[in-house]
């Protein structure tokens, strides 16, 4: 990651920066500012929601006058920060990352970086352009434990690495929350699940692969149980109207009201009420007419509830990569590779280094400083290194300090292009290696 930022000199005053969209994302790495003021200021917010950007405006306060209902008012004017961080929707993420590169912003971009090929390279080239550094929100790469793995790769402990083998449980109501009744539901809407949710996973791959490309990918993954013929004998349309609903795992009631009467309004609670906090009344409401009281098998869902993807590397390196819904579990990675002196395991907790030649298991860990109990303690603490990262990168113009940078990082989309394209048209895709360069 470069020097120890508390080893180099810093900018003088704080890093400015400007966040839009200010929904969960926005409002997490915005929180930086709030745990590091010498560092960090959020000087603007952008939102068309006027509950989401007034929350933001109160906290850090903005501005009246740098509060507004979006983006293009903010690259109208002259540049104001030193950097933006961008966490619209994903099919929103190009034109603003595009333009506030020309204005000569540095960027955070929420992952993934564009739902289409075409778009991430148009971001890279607007960055690289204009000389602005681009680092993606690829938090699991600064989670302390999973970027041990790639040190430990690095320094040998394996040999060559021969075979990853990386598993990613979503979690039974995560999946139900955010690919069946929320946002990432349908890929019109948003982008396909391997986009969406496992563009961490292929990055990380691609990551521990080093410098080997590529070469030859397939995938195969389907839309299972969450589909109308699935749906039980006499189940209603809505949770809250539903006389089966104890029943059902995937009920509505359990997942949001019954938290907020346990007094927890966090995620995923605090999603379904864009425009009040959550209680009650506003959890009661949001089931009785939105989204998220639907019954699961009564939802227009078409993202793939399960999908795996094979990958062959130079020099014969092999990897298989499985997401799957319906887990205990909720996105805590398992992961073994086999190298030839030894085997690494990760079981989402810690790391075990099995040796060929002396037949003994180390176990490795890797601490965090992230200062969880003021907010910032999500994915093991890799929300804070992320933004601990990228403002040490802008206070001290180096973006060798950012783990999850442009080239890499459009590497591993175009990866998950490809895999898509060999689930959808059921062949094995060669990987044209010359369009990734």
């Amino acid at each position: 990651m470069g020097q120890n930022s508390s080893q180099v000199c810093r900018m003088s005053s704080p890093v400015r920066v400007i966040v839009v969209g200010a929904g969960c994302r926005g409002e997490i790495y915005a929180h930086f500012g709030s745990i590091h003021p010498k560092r960090m200021q959020v000087v603007a917010v952008a939102d068309p929601r006027k509950f989401a950007r007034t929350k933001l405006q109160q906290k850090h306060k903005i501005d009246n006058e740098n509060v507004f209902e979006n983006w293009q008012s903010i690259v109208e004017r002259e540049k104001f920060a030193d950097a933006v961080v961008i966490c619209t929707p994903d099919r929103l993420h190009k034109d603003p990352a595009v333009a506030f590169a020309k204005k000569g912003y540095h960027i955070l971009l929420e992952k993934p970086m564009a739902t289409t090929a075409e778009d991430c390279k148009a971001i890279v080239k607007a960055c690289t352009l204009s000389g602005v550094m681009l680092s993606v929100g690829h938090v699991l790469r600064y989670d302390p434990v999973i970027h041990k793995i790639k040190e430990l790769i690095d320094a040998g402990v394996i040999g060559d690495v021969i075979h990853i083998q990386h598993l990613e449980p979503v979690g039974f109501y995560h999946f139900a929350h955010s690919f069946v009744r929320g946002s990432w539901r349908n890929e019109a809407e948003s982008s396909f699940a391997l986009l969406a949710k496992s563009c961490h996973d292929v990055d990380l791959i691609h990551h521990w692969a080093g410098a080997r490309r590529c070469i030859k990918v397939s995938s195969f993954g389907s839309v299972s149980h969450f589909i109308k013929e699935k749906k039980p004998t006499g189940a209603g349309d809505r949770c809250l109207d539903c006389s089966i609903e104890r029943d059902c795992p995937y009920s509505a009631r359990k997942i949001y009201l019954d938290r907020v009467k346990w007094g927890h309004t966090g995620w995923p609670v605090s999603v379904i009420c864009p425009n009040s906090f959550p209680d009650i009344e506003s959890v009661t409401e949001a089931l009785q007419t939105g989204p998220y009281g639907r019954c699961v098998y009564e939802c227009d869902n078409d993202v793939c509830s399960n999908q795996v993807v094979n990958m062959e590397f130079e020099g014969g390196l092999t990897a298989a990569f499985s997401m799957v819904a319906f887990t205990e579990e909720m996105c805590k990675r398992k992961t073994t590779i086999s190298g030839s002196k030894g085997e690494l395991s990760y079981n989402g907790h810690e790391i075990h280094v099995f040796d060929f030649l002396t037949e003994r298991s180390t176990k490795h860990t890797a601490g965090s400083d992230a200062p969880s109990h003021f907010g910032m303690g999500g994915h093991g603490g890799a929300d804070y290194h992320l933004m601990d990262a990228f403002i040490s990168a802008v206070e001290n113009n180096d973006p060798s300090m950012i783990r999850s940078g442009p080239e890499e990082t459009l590497m591993s989309h175009l990866l998950v292009f490809e895999a898509e394209r060999s689930r959808v048209e059921s062949r094995v895709v060669y990987v044209d290696n010359s369009s990734q360069s």
